[in-house]
């Protein structure tokens, strides 16, 4: 069974609909048909330079230029992981802890999916490699943002109770025990709620193209459930390794609160 070609003239109708958005967007004056036509051509475009970079990269299937792909692709979300952050660690801290922590966890995880479940030959081929990676990045990245995001805001919101702690002869860890469980818990309710969505409520991403283009549902089924493993898997780690380098990096070796090593918000302290 081959799988349904789409033309420019289909993805123009289908178009129409982010059109009537932002129709109602200025009937309803939300103020978001900027957003929405800005949102589109930038989804535009980068697809359509990554289809282009894929097609390169899939013809070469060279390891270097599958590493490197692989490595601008964390590097971008690292980045994004800086951003979402409203107060973030200082210096190279910012950009690092993220970055280190996806490069760890979804670098791991996806080795780990091509060496023993999906077995392509060869191993590095950018045409299952990059594709994975991707999705196990995707959401990593969230729940890294959000366990970061909770444990310094946490930190904050909670100084006097971990001070307290840590004046009562508790070491570190244990002092931002509570903050960093409530940061851990941020991290991975999303893959929890998703996983509990799956199937009955949605039909994920990956297994729904593979319908699309001939694949039989229970194997489908099969991609899908290793998928969702393997992004369980990555967030898990990831969230994890995140959360507990900062509260290191957020105490020191006398077991002190370092809120100083926290960016100021909007100028302030």
């Amino acid at each position: 069974m081959s799988y349904i070609e789409i033309d420019l003239w289909d993805l123009s109708l289908a178009a129409i609909l982010v059109l009537a958005n932002a129709g109602l967007s200025l009937a309803l004056q939300l103020r978001l048909e900027r957003q929405f036509l800005i949102a589109t051509a930038r989804m535009v475009v980068q697809l359509t330079l990554v289809g282009f970079v894929l097609t390169t990269l899939f013809r070469l299937s060279s390891p270097f230029w599958t590493a490197l792909a692989a490595l601008a692709m964390i590097l971008f979300a690292g980045r994004e992981i800086m951003a979402r952050q409203e107060r973030g660690l200082t210096g190279l801290w910012a950009y690092g802890l993220g970055t280190a922590s996806m490069l760890l966890a979804a670098g791991l995880v996806t080795i780990f999916a091509l060496s023993t479940q999906v077995r392509p030959d060869p191993w590095y081929d950018p045409r299952y490699a990059l594709p994975i990676l991707g999705m196990i990045l995707g959401n990593t990245m969230t729940g890294i943002s959000l366990g970061l995001h909770t444990l310094t805001t946490g930190a904050v919101n909670r100084k006097a109770a971990i001070e307290a702690r840590i004046a009562l002869g508790a070491e570190r860890l244990n002092a931002f025990l509570p903050v960093a469980r409530e940061a851990l818990k941020s991290a991975l309710m999303p893959i929890v709620n998703a996983m509990s969505a799956t199937g009955l409520v949605a039909l994920p991403g990956m297994m729904t193209g593979q319908i699309l283009a001939g694949v039989e549902p229970v194997q489908a089924v099969k991609y899908q459930l290793l998928i969702m493993f393997l992004i369980a898997g990555g967030t898990g780690l990831g969230s994890v390794a995140a959360v507990l380098a900062g509260v290191y990096r957020l105490t020191d070796s006398r077991h002190r609160l370092r809120l100083d090593r926290l960016a100021p918000v909007d100028g302030k302290g």
